[in-house]
């Protein structure tokens, strides 16, 4: 049986999270940049931009997801944005991964938004049946383009 539990991450959790959001950025080709990353999640709690979610098995951290509010303005209503998931190497297959999923969409839906988005690489075949199973629908009507700056 999992020993897997999820809540909202707090500031008192930064510690737990920091070398959790490095590796994940690892996983992307980053290198680590512990500083950095402790900096970027402190501001994200300093100024309330985001909600992040912590994974733990037993007392140990496993994982997090982060979620950015938006809107839409065609619906008129609250969405949120799924930007980061991440479960370390050694707790993945052991449900860590949808019980974050499940704990970000019950958060939107507590409080009325009517979506939550993410993308993934197309390459992360692993992420994408992830997500199929979950319910999640791939979007056939829209590209997504980016503008560097």
């Amino acid at each position: 049986m999992s020993n897997i539990t999820v809540r909202q991450a707090v500031l008192s959790d930064l510690e737990a999270l920091v070398p959790l959001f490095d590796g994940y950025r690892q996983f992307y080709g980053r290198p680590s940049d512990i500083p950095a990353v402790r900096e970027f999640l402190l501001a994200r709690f300093n100024h309330g931009e985001s909600t992040l979610f912590i994974a733990y098995e037993g007392n140990i951290p496993v994982g997090f997801t982060q979620l950015y509010p938006s809107f839409s303005s065609v619906s008129l209503a609250r969405v949120f944005v799924l930007n980061d998931l991440f479960v370390h190497e050694q707790a993945r297959r052991k449900g860590a991964a949808s019980k974050l999923i499940t704990a970000a969409t019950e958060f939107a839906k507590s409080l009325g938004a009517v979506r939550v988005s993410l993308s993934t690489a197309t390459t992360n075949q692993t992420a994408q049946a992830l997500y199929q199973s979950a319910g999640w629908k791939r979007d056939e009507q829209f590209f997504v383009y980016h503008f560097a700056i």
